[in-house]
C-alpha cells in the first residue's frame, strides 16, 4: 500500500527534493518552482530505504538544508509513497490545483517569489528585470504552463498583435504566395495571422468577409480578392480598423495592393517583340481570376498596339496539365505561331512538355514564357523565361497598410508592385 502523510495549510510555493531517509529529513534541496494552491499530494518512485523524490507545494520558498523547526506543531504532510519497483514519478494534483483553471500571474509570482509586476514585465518582454530573475520567472511559467492573457494585453496597448486574412482557396499557388509574403511581414512585426477561408468555388462579398473578420481579435483586415466580389463598387470598410484588398482593381474608399499583373504582360510581350515575334499565342488561367483578366488584357493590348490581330486565347486552370493540353492543341492546329505566353509558370512548363512531345523544339521552333518564377524548387535546370514578383515587398505593403503605425492616418491608395523580367533559355529569335 501507499503510505500517506499530511501537512496542510503551509505557505509558500516550492518543489522540494529529499535525498535521504524520510525519517531523517536531511539534505533538503529546493527544486523547480511549481506553485499550486492547497494540500501537497504527489506520487513518486521510491526504493527502500531511500526516498528518491518527493514534490511538495505550498512550502516556503526559502527552504534550504534541514527542515528542523520549519513546520508548526500539529501540522502533517501528505505523501503517497509508491510501492517498490513502480517506476517513474507521476504527480497527482489536488482538486484546487491550477490544472483545473488558467494559470494566473499571481500563481507565477508566488512560484518564482517575485511580484506580479515583475511577472508582467517578463511576460511582455519589458526591461528592468535582471537576467537571473527573468530566468526564474520564465522557468516558473514553463513549469506551470502559464500563457499570457492576450485579452488583458490588448486592453493595455490597444492591439491584438494579429492581422486577419481572408482568402478563397488556400491551396492555390497565388494564395499560397500571398500568405507567404504577408506571413513574412507579420513575422517582422511580431504578429500572428488569423486566417479565414471562404468558399473555394464561389465569389464572396467583401461585407461578409469583413463581418467575419471583425468578430475576431485582429488589428487589421486583409482580403485576397482572387475573384471579383459582387459588392466591390459599393463596399464601405469598417471605421476604426485598417482594411486592405489584395487586387489590381482600385477602390475609392479602400487601399488596394497587388503585384502588377498587367505590367508583367508588357514586360514579356516587349521581350518577345524585341526578338522578332508577332504570332504570340496566349494560354490563360480561369476566366473568373482577377489576375488572369489583367494578364490577358496586357497581352491583347500590346498586340493591338502593334496592329496584330490576337488569336482567340485558350483557357487553362493554372495547372501544368492544362498548359500541356492547350499547347498540344496549338501544336496540332496552329503552325503559324512562333511563341506562347502562358499566364503562369506551371502552365508554361506543361506547354514546353507538350511542344516537345509534338516534335517541336523550345526555343528553336517555339519560344515559351510564363509568369511568377515559381519552378526553381520543382524543375531541375529551369530554363523558363518569366516574370518574378517581389512577394515579400507586396506582403509588407499589405501588412503595413492594414495595420498602420500608432498615430498615423492611412490614406486610400492603389499600390502596384512591378515585376522583374527573368530571361533564361526558353526564348529565341523566331524561326525563318
Amino acid at each position: 500500500m501507499n503510505q500517506v502523510f499530511t501537512i496542510p495549510h503551509v505557505t509558500g510555493y516550492v518543489n522540494v527534493l529529499i535525498t535521504h531517509r524520510l525519517s531523517l529529513f536531511e539534505n533538503l534541496v529546493i527544486g523547480r518552482f511549481s506553485a499550486v494552491n492547497g494540500v501537497a499530494v504527489w506520487t513518486y518512485g521510491a526504493k527502500e530505504p531511500q526516498i528518491e523524490k518527493v514534490e511538495y507545494v505550498n512550502m516556503r520558498p526559502t527552504i534550504a538544508g534541514s527542515v528542523r523547526g520549519m513546520f508548526p506543531p500539529g501540522q502533517t504532510f501528505t505523501l503517497f509513497r509508491s510501492r517498490k519497483g513502480e517506476g517513474d514519478p507521476v504527480a497527482r494534483r489536488p482538486s484546487n490545483d491550477t490544472g483545473t483553471r488558467p494559470v494566473s500571474m499571481a500563481d507565477v509570482a508566488r512560484a518564482a517569489g517575485v511580484s506580479q509586476q515583475t511577472v508582467s514585465r517578463v511576460a511582455n518582454g519589458l526591461p528592468n528585470v535582471n537576467e537571473q530573475t527573468r530566468q526564474r520567472v520564465q522557468a516558473a511559467m514553463q513549469e506551470l504552463g502559464f500563457r499570457p492573457s492576450y485579452a488583458g494585453r490588448s486592453l493595455r496597448d490597444g492591439r491584438y498583435h494579429s492581422v486577419g486574412l481572408c482568402v478563397n482557396d488556400v491551396t492555390k499557388f497565388g494564395n499560397l504566395t500571398m500568405i507567404d509574403g504577408i506571413a513574412s511581414a507579420a513575422r517582422e512585426h511580431n504578429c500572428a495571422i488569423t486566417l479565414v477561408e471562404m468558399s473555394k468555388t464561389e465569389e464572396f462579398s467583401l461585407a461578409e468577409a469583413t463581418r467575419r473578420m471583425a468578430a475576431l481579435p485582429v488589428d487589421g483586415i486583409i482580403i485576397g480578392m482572387s475573384r471579383m466580389a459582387p459588392d466591390f463598387e459599393t463596399f464601405d470598410p469598417l471605421p476604426g480598423i485598417g482594411t486592405v484588398i489584395v487586387t489590381m482593381y482600385a477602390h475609392p474608399r479602400v487601399t488596394t495592393v497587388d503585384s502588377d499583373h498587367y505590367g508583367c504582360s508588357l514586360l514579356l510581350m516587349d521581350h518577345l517583340f524585341e526578338l522578332g515575334h508577332e504570332q504570340i499565342r496566349y494560354i490563360g488561367g480561369p476566366s473568373f481570376s482577377v489576375d488572369e483578366q489583367f494578364r490577358r488584357a496586357g497581352w491583347q493590348d500590346t498586340l493591338e498596339r502593334k496592329h496584330i490581330e490576337p488569336v482567340e486565347p485558350l483557357e487553362g486552370d493554372w495547372s501544368a496539365n492544362s498548359g500541356y493540353e492547350a499547347a498540344r492543341y496549338l501544336a496540332e492546329h496552329d503552325r503559324t505561331m512562333t511563341a506562347i505566353y502562358a499566364a503562369n509558370d506551371q502552365m508554361a512548363n506543361g506547354a514546353i512538355a507538350a511542344l516537345r512531345d509534338s516534335g517541336l523544339r523550345v526555343p528553336e521552333d517555339v519560344s515559351v514564357v510564363g509568369v511568377d518564377d515559381s519552378l526553381d524548387d520543382f524543375v531541375a535546370h529551369n530554363e523558363l523565361t518569366t516574370v518574378r514578383f517581389d512577394l515579400h515587398q507586396r506582403g509588407r505593403e499589405v501588412f503595413e497598410h492594414a495595420v498602420p503605425k500608432a498615430g498615423t492616418v492611412g490614406k486610400t491608395v492603389a499600390i502596384r508592385i512591378p515585376g522583374q523580367l527573368i530571361i533564361r533559355h526558353s526564348t529565341a529569335i523566331p524561326r525563318a
